[in-house]
């Protein structure tokens, strides 16, 4: 069985994730797609603050993947809430890492492949990427392709696939940047001034991928 993605564990109140129009259980959940948002508030810090993870190798039951709080899940996929902001699911998470070919091999280990790998820039430095899947959820890793550090991985930021994307962008206003062409060809793309909503997580609303021929 393939690796999926569970939940994510987000240091926010709910009320801010309402206030983004997006739809929040009484529980705190927030269910994008076939992911659990799970919104536990600021005790627990500010960001990303871990995740679960479905079919997880018997050898690989850890509670730390690369620095990433991990839990292990038998939980079905979520059944998709329906969303003010126009969002539909969840397009993929951004995994900052200080050694990229540490934090491959720790992916590797709990069974995920690296579907893709390029070079390229992020505000004017080098990066290297890495992408893996994780059911319908890409998992994007970011790092220096040159430099390493015994610092832990760190979940960084949120992509979210939207049906409208100036929809979106007039239902909140002044709160997200002018919405602009993606790096992916054919998609558009606006960034959350997040905390301007109390987020404490990096986000961005992405139109869909675009089928090729």
């Amino acid at each position: 069985m393939a690796v999926t993605l569970d939940e994510i564990h987000v240091a926010d109140p709910p009320h801010a994730w309402r206030d983004a129009g997006f739809t929040v259980d009484d529980d705190g959940t927030c269910r994008v797609g076939s992911v659990r948002i799970r919104l536990v508030g600021r005790a627990r810090g500010t960001g990303i603050v871990g995740w679960s993870l479905r079919d997880l190798p018997g050898d690989a039951a850890a509670t730390d993947v690369d620095g990433v709080p991990t839990a292990s899940s038998v939980t079905p996929p979520s059944t998709p809430a329906t969303h003010a902001n126009g969002v539909t699911h969840l397009d993929h998470v951004v995994l900052l890492s200080p050694d990229v070919a540490r934090t491959r091999a720790a992916l590797e280990a709990i069974g995920l492949d690296v579907r893709r790998e390029r070079d390229g820039l992020l505000a004017g430095a080098p990066v290297r990427q890495l992408f893996l899947r994780l059911g319908e959820v890409i998992l994007e890793v970011v790092g220096s392709p040159d430099e390493t550090g015994d610092e832990p991985s760190t979940l960084w930021g949120l992509t979210h696939t939207v049906v409208d994307i100036e929809a979106a962008a007039a239902l909140l206003g002044g709160r997200t940047s002018p919405v602009k062409d993606a790096v992916q060809p054919g998609r558009r793309i606006t960034t959350l001034r997040h905390r301007d909503l109390g987020i404490s997580v990096r986000t961005a609303l992405i139109t869909p991928h675009v089928r090729a021929g």
